[in-house]
């Protein structure tokens, strides 16, 4: 058996910063694992997360219990399997999320997650390129690259619009206030995808102090009685047990983690038993709490020519983009998934933001090895709530590490999500039929104009919506019955053993949950190392 210091299981978003931040100190022996490759070729340019959705080689490919919100369809759910996790396949827009969102963690009793606890952790793991962010906000010299690009004709057009329905521009959104529609700040720079296997592995790779362990599965923690003492992992199918003399963190994500602490017998005790797993310590929290944005694409014909991708991807048009990339000229495949986004309110009386849009400049068709651009030319634009009140959750289907879980969201189950999807759905609606949107000669064609009512566009929602990929909470961070990590991130009841990732949010956050997951790697490695 290895003996190590810390060891962190799983190489993702949070997983890389606690591992980066924790080998630092050159006295700590850090031992990651990652269950995928060291990476794939498509990881590194930014358009290849059009390749990597459906691909086994660097994705779990987790597809949920048929929903009932969803016309029991099975939705895809996407995960990164490879260094960097899902930062190495997603599609790289840079979201904090509002003050509010952490206020109200603390709020419910997690000290020291408010927003001005959490906001040094932001500042301190990127590298804003864009002149026009305040430095009271913004970080400068941190590991994580950030970019802010500029809007094409189309691009500038809907925000011309949106600005004359009363949504206005916000240069940066995760400044001081997120309202407004804005271009999507993206973790790209250099024409490179900046995943935390970019900016925080490759850094710390000629550290002797850190070992990386890729195609490592694991399996189960170890346990003394109620200590966690190590990980036993495979590699090709060979067992192999490492020993962590201070701790193990969990950073596998949402999906990986309560499953992870299921098969090691942590989780709901008549549960396990159901399924033959030793009962280690009854926590019934674990896998409970899930929540995911769940967000239809409203679809949109351009008649005019020349302004979309399907336009300009025509013929030799995907080859002449290939070669603006090659030139280091402006290109699609060098593009964020959803360039522009709009943070809005669907009702009077709101003191923030409840709603997203995001907009892709082209209309694309899901085929079964992934999604193929339409032959006809358009628009995209997605519309959800932002802090959904549906939860479901994910448990183990056996004791087998190999099995993926069963994951259920349970969408629209509150009246609430269902009325928020509607009004920003008609927000997205007004903001493409504004007279800006005249001389592009738009025609809706999802949900289409036929469907007015509340129950006909929920209707529609039910039979076309997608997961944003955005899944939280299923280890949640609290001190009720149904918690399953403290404010430092320590398992409730067992010692040695942290969760840090997108699983410890107690709530969802208002936007994309890849950068509040790095803070969350940042933020742990604060409390491990300010509490030695």
């Amino acid at each position: 058996m290895d003996d190590y210091d810390f060891i962190v299981v799983g190489a993702g978003s949070a997983g890389a910063a606690l591992a980066y931040r924790l080998s630092e100190d050159p006295r700590h022996n850090v031992l990651l694992l990652e269950a995928g490759p060291p990476g794939h070729r498509w990881a590194r340019i930014p358009i290849g997360f059009a390749k990597l959705l459906k691909n086994p080689a660097a994705n779990w490919l987790y597809e949920s219990e048929p929903e009932v919100g969803a016309e029991n369809r099975r939705l895809p759910v996407p995960r990164g399997k490879l260094l960097g996790g899902s930062s190495a396949i997603n599609g790289m827009a840079f979201v904090r999320g509002q003050a509010r969102d952490y206020d109200t963690w603390a709020q419910l009793g997690n000290r020291g997650w408010s927003y001005q606890d959490v906001l040094p952790f932001f500042k301190r793991m990127e590298s804003y390129a864009s002149t026009e962010g305040d430095d009271a906000f913004r970080g400068r010299t941190g590991p994580l690259q950030v970019t802010n690009p500029q809007p094409d004709p189309l691009l500038a057009t809907v925000i011309q619009a949106a600005e004359q329905v009363g949504v206005a521009h916000n240069p940066d959104y995760n400044g001081a206030v997120q309202d407004g529609i804005a271009m999507s700040q993206a973790t790209i720079s250099g024409r490179r995808r900046m995943s935390t296997a970019e900016c925080y592995l490759r850094p710390a790779a000629k550290r002797s102090n850190l070992r990386v362990v890729t195609n490592a599965l694991a399996e189960r923690v170890l346990l003394d009685g109620t200590r966690c003492t190590g990980i036993r992992y495979s590699v090709h199918g060979e067992s192999r047990d490492a020993r962590a003399t201070r701790e193990v963190i969990l950073s596998g994500g949402s999906i990986n983690s309560p499953q992870l602490l299921e098969l090691s017998g942590i989780g709901d005790g008549e549960r396990l038993r159901d399924l033959g797993v030793e009962v280690a310590h009854h926590l019934p929290g674990v896998g409970e709490n899930l929540r995911d944005h769940f967000a239809p694409r409203t679809r949109w014909l351009v008649g005019a020519k020349g302004y979309t991708l399907n336009d300009r991807t025509r013929g030799l048009g995907l080859a002449y983009q290939a070669l603006r990339y090659i030139f280091a000229q402006p290109s699609m495949m060098a593009a964020v998934a959803a360039p522009l986004r709009a943070f809005v309110r669907t009702r009077e009386g709101l003191d923030a933001p409840d709603a997203l849009l995001g907009w892709v400049p082209m209309l694309s068709e899901m085929r079964p090895k992934g999604p193929v651009i339409s032959r006809q030319s358009g628009m995209t634009c997605y519309a959800h709530a932002m802090r959904p009140e549906s939860t479901g959750h994910i448990h183990i289907a056996s004791n087998d590490p190999k099995a993926p879980p069963k994951i259920n969201f349970n969408f629209l189950a509150s009246q609430a999500d269902q009325d928020i999807t509607v009004a920003a759905v008609n927000i997205a609606r007004a903001i493409m039929r504004a007279p800006a949107m005249g001389p592009l000669q738009i025609t809706e064609v999802g949900p289409g104009e036929a469907l007015e009512s509340h129950d006909e566009i929920i209707d529609w929602v039910k039979r076309t919506a997608e997961t944003t990929y955005h899944p939280v909470g299923t280890c949640k961070m609290g001190n009720d019955p149904m918690a399953v990590v403290d404010n430092e991130l320590k398992v409730h009841g067992i010692s040695g053993l942290r969760v840090a990732d997108a699983s410890i949010m107690p709530t969802q956050i208002s936007g994309n949950t890849n950068a509040p997951s790095i803070m969350i790697g940042e933020r742990a490695a604060g409390w491990i190392l300010d509490h030695p």
